[in-house]
């Protein structure tokens, strides 16, 4: 149970459009690239020339049908499309095509965290249907233009139930869902671009009492902003309640700038719409075989995969997590851990070195100059006691600037090589404890920061090449215990 705010409960429920990763529409032959120039993905289909008529993408059913397994829900054997009837300027048909009263998708769940807290948000469904075109309101002074090349794009819109009871909550549940649909490949996630965008229903209560009547902030494109609203919101309806004012249902904006939601327009009830089924579309039949064959082309989920990497690789619950944190991230793990043969080691220098040079360039994994297998080889080196940590650190420098590529040469060149000759170390450690009498006398008298004054020693006197465990042992060896 979240905590209160302000003596009222938060009740919060979110709509998510994920665009579909085909490269055709819905509905339409016509691309779906990102970028190009208006007007000049939209078709006759797309435009709603008279005649037309539209037929159903097949790529875009079985990204439905993967999503559906991934959430344990339900994967509709017979799904009916309906026409949404509502006037907007870049919706040319005049309605919208999508799913009403047997969406392909029903039901399912979605886990989540807040820190140590966990729960199970519950989802109501998930329906196919076309994105509606964009207006332009800056590209021509004193009018709105319209870009009809988004319509037709293929969405799955993810409709949760009203669970979560905080920002945190509907943040960590926007978040898990990004990642499940990135994860599957159905979408690319990019919000900047809209390809993934979350409407929030708000709305507050007292205690116990029935739900409160919601507001619906639409198309919020970030975490971040989703998180703002939900806040702003919280407290203006707060606000509204305690001066003894009602709450309206509305759709409302969010304006980052200000940090504050306004009402757009009253909001619409399924009836407003008028849905009925659309007489172009036969209902979608999916085969048991379509639904089973679907399921044998996804790639492994993130939770299967993390339990697969504690039980057989001996990691941590946290670094399990870590390694999947994306499909890029668990694939480039398994590489360098094929070709190490030491996972542990492989998460610590990926959650390190590898993963703070990425967020400091803000870099994407799949640009990071150094290949998984390269990492693997150096760390190789550190498990066979070739290279120090230190010193492969001075390696990996050179492998991410550039410097060169194989890991043994750098090694070489460097003088990083660790000095592993029992023969030459003792030599060195003898004449270190010749020259250090004053050291050796208080190791023997219990100073531990002594005795590591003469490894440091040994250290310096091999130039670095010495195996600091290997330096110790052999020191410990001939000065006894202390």
């Amino acid at each position: 149970m979240s905590a209160l705010v302000r003596g009222y409960e938060v009740v919060i429920g979110l709509e998510t459009h994920a665009q579909l990763s085909t490269a055709s529409k819905i509905f339409s032959g016509a691309s779906t690239a990102f970028g190009a120039a208006p007007n000049t993905q939209a078709c006759a289909v797309d435009l709603a020339l008279p005649g037309t008529l539209p037929v159903m993408n097949r790529g875009a059913v079985e990204r439905a049908i993967q999503f559906g397994l991934a959430v344990g829900a339900k994967i509709a054997p017979l799904s009916i499309f309906a026409r949404k009837n509502y006037f907007y300027p870049d919706l040319p048909k005049g309605y919208q095509i999508s799913q009403y009263e047997i969406p392909v998708v029903q039901g399912g769940t979605v886990d989540i965290a807040v820190g140590e807290h966990r729960k199970t948000v519950r989802l109501t469904r998930a329906h196919l249907e076309e994105d509606a075109g964009k207006s332009l309101h800056e590209e021509v002074h004193g009018m709105t233009g319209i870009d009809l090349n988004r319509a037709g794009t293929p969405l799955l819109e993810i409709v949760s139930e009203p669970d979560m009871r905080s920002s945190a909550e509907a943040v960590a549940y926007a978040r898990e869902l990004h990642k499940t649909v990135v994860w599957l490949g159905i979408c690319d996630g990019n919000m900047q671009e809209g390809s993934f965008r979350c409407d929030a229903n708000v709305s507050v209560r007292k205690p116990g009492a029935p739900f409160g009547t919601r507001r619906e902030i639409k198309n919020l494109n970030s975490f971040k902003f989703l998180q703002q609203a939900i806040d702003f919101e919280v407290q203006w309806q707060i606000d509204r309640l305690e001066d003894g004012l009602p709450i309206e249902q509305a759709t409302v904006l969010f304006n980052p700038d200000s940090g504050e939601t306004r009402a757009m327009r009253s909001k619409e009830d399924a009836h407003d719409y008028r849905y009925f089924p659309d007489p172009d579309l036969p209902p979608l039949v999916i085969a048991p075989e379509w639904v089973e064959r679907a399921r044998r082309e996804m790639p492994e989920l993130p939770g299967a995969m993390a339990a697969r990497f504690e039980r057989d690789d001996g990691l941590s619950a946290y670094d399990a997590s870590m390694m999947t944190q994306s499909l890029a991230f668990a694939r480039y793990y398994e590489t360098a851990r094929d070709g190490s043969k030491q996972p542990k080691l492989v998460a610590n220098w990926l959650m390190g070195e590898l993963s703070k040079r990425l967020n400091t360039q803000g870099r994407d994994l799949g640009d990071s100059p150094v290949a998984p297998t390269t990492l693997a080889a150096l760390i190789a080196r550190v498990a066979d006691g070739t290279v120090s940590n230190s010193g492969a650190r001075q390696v990996f420098d050179a492998l991410w600037s550039g410097e060169g590529t194989d890991v043994d040469g750098l090694i070489a060149a460097k003088g990083l090589k660790q000095l592993n000759d029992t023969g030459a170390m003792e030599k060195i450690v003898d004449e270190v404890i010749a020259a250090n009498a004053k050291s050796v006398e208080e190791y023997r008298a219990g100073k531990g920061k002594a005795f590591n004054a003469l490894v440091g020693q040994v250290m310096k006197a091999s130039k670095g090449q010495a195996n600091p465990a290997q330096a110790s042992e052999l020191l410990k060896k001939k000065l006894g215990a202390p």
